[in-house]
């Protein structure tokens, strides 16, 4: 028998031969039943998707509302029973269903549940666009994760830099909420300190939307000086995970020096004679350094 080398977290097949067959259709995608099921997969995901977004043109909807209900029903039955082959195919149907593949397709599934309650909802339907990260493995680009392995690093490394510029960026939206709420007084848009903080976010991030104006002149000097300021912030994020990233691509790529014997210290300098942690020789026939 075939040993099969689980690819994510709770995608063990099941030790009984029906579903080992199964599971080698459901998640192998290197088997040519496993591909051309992914790929079935993939195409019903594409096609769901476009039924939702043609459904929300008003003439479509009108013309043709009762056939994409029907598209919808039958798209969304057939997701609901490949996610129930998915776990009965695993050993840990409970191990599948928290890992991140079985989040996301459960959660392609709640927009009909939640449009039986709220109206509307089913255009969530969209969120199923996150089922098509599965083409990574249909198509053999894991080299890619890495690449987004690097990217995660390289934001988790920046956190505080990021939280500490979110929350410069908060101080100045309030602040210059309120000088322009004491400046334009009653002008429309400025009725209110919260009102002001919008048109702050608004003119910061971009040059203004023009639904809210001032009309004093210094208020239109205040609004140059923050269209100003905002093209400055808002290039800090970019650099701060641009020098992350080469961080991180930098202690890949940089040469590693010989591991110590004595005690197993490995990332030493290449032209190190001596280990940083023992002081053991890392040369042969050095040994640790004398007094």
């Amino acid at each position: 028998m075939t040993h099969v080398n689980p690819v994510h977290r709770g995608e063990e097949p099941s030790p009984r031969h029906w579903r080992r067959r199964l599971y080698q259709v459901v998640f192998r995608a290197d088997t040519p039943a496993g591909l051309a099921f992914d790929i079935a997969v993939l195409v019903a995901i594409l096609a769901s998707v476009a039924v939702v977004v043609l459904d929300s043109v008003p003439t479509w909807h009108q013309r043709f509302g009762s056939w994409f209900l029907l598209a919808e029903t039958v798209f969304t039955t057939m997701f609901v029973i490949e996610y129930l082959v998915r776990l009965l195919s695993v050993r840990r149907p409970l191990a599948y269903a928290t890992s991140f593949f079985g989040v996301v397709d459960l959660i392609a599934l709640l927009p009909t549940l939640l449009a039986l309650m709220f109206p509307g909802a089913h255009y969530l339907i969209d969120i199923r666009l996150l089922r098509l990260l599965r083409v990574f493995r249909v198509l053999k680009l894991t080299r890619y994760f890495r690449e987004a392995q690097d990217l995660m690093d390289a934001l988790t490394h920046a956190r505080r830099k990021i939280m500490v510029f979110i929350c410069t960026v908060a101080v100045l939206v309030v602040i210059l909420g309120t000088v322009m709420y004491v400046v334009e007084g009653p002008t429309p848009g400025f009725e209110s300190i919260p009102a002001s903080m919008y048109w702050a976010v608004v003119t910061m991030t971009t040059t203004g939307y023009g639904d809210i104006t001032p009309q004093t002149v210094l208020g239109k000097f205040i609004t140059s000086v923050t269209i100003l300021l905002g093209y400055g912030i808002i290039a800090l994020p970019t650099g701060i995970v641009g020098a992350e990233m080469a961080v991180t691509l930098w202690s890949r790529l940089k040469p590693v020096g010989p591991t110590c014997p004595a005690c197993s210290h490995a990332g030493a300098e290449t032209d190190a004679r001596f280990c940083s942690q023992c002081g053991h020789g890392l040369a042969s026939g050095v040994g640790p350094p004398t007094a």
